[in-house]
């Protein structure tokens, strides 16, 4: 049986499901890491992104405050992304899955299948 890290909120709806396609593929969450009571140092963040393909993989344009701060009008750098995901929780995709050296960020049930393989 795999054991997972799974970064999250409790009241997403996306994050729920995650957590019920891990059970159902019987895949132990070894830690529920709740990104809004524990936010996560910059330096944690850098390293989720590093696992998961780079600091745009984690990136999340749905946030509200993306639109809000307009930053949909210009080019992110990778420094800004990790600045924003470590000041403010909405910025990171969720969940984020990690397994190991590796991380997925967001959720459909064919990239998790590929990404559990």
């Amino acid at each position: 049986m795999k054991e997972v890290i799974l970064y999250w909120l409790p009241n997403c709806s996306t994050c729920q499901k995650a957590e019920k396609f891990l059970e159902n593929q019987n895949v132990k969450i070894s830690e529920f890491h709740n990104l809004k009571e524990n936010p996560l140092p910059r330096k944690e963040v850098e390293k989720l992104a590093e696992k998961s393909g780079g600091a745009d993989k984690l990136f999340s344009r749905r946030a509200i405050k993306y639109r809000e701060m307009k930053l949909n009008e210009r080019e992110l750098s990778e420094n800004e992304m990790l600045d924003l995901m470590s000041s403010e929780y909405t910025f990171i995709k969720r969940p984020v899955l990690v397994s190991g050296e590796s991380a997925i960020a967001g959720f459909s049930e064919k990239s998790y299948k590929e990404f559990l393989q």
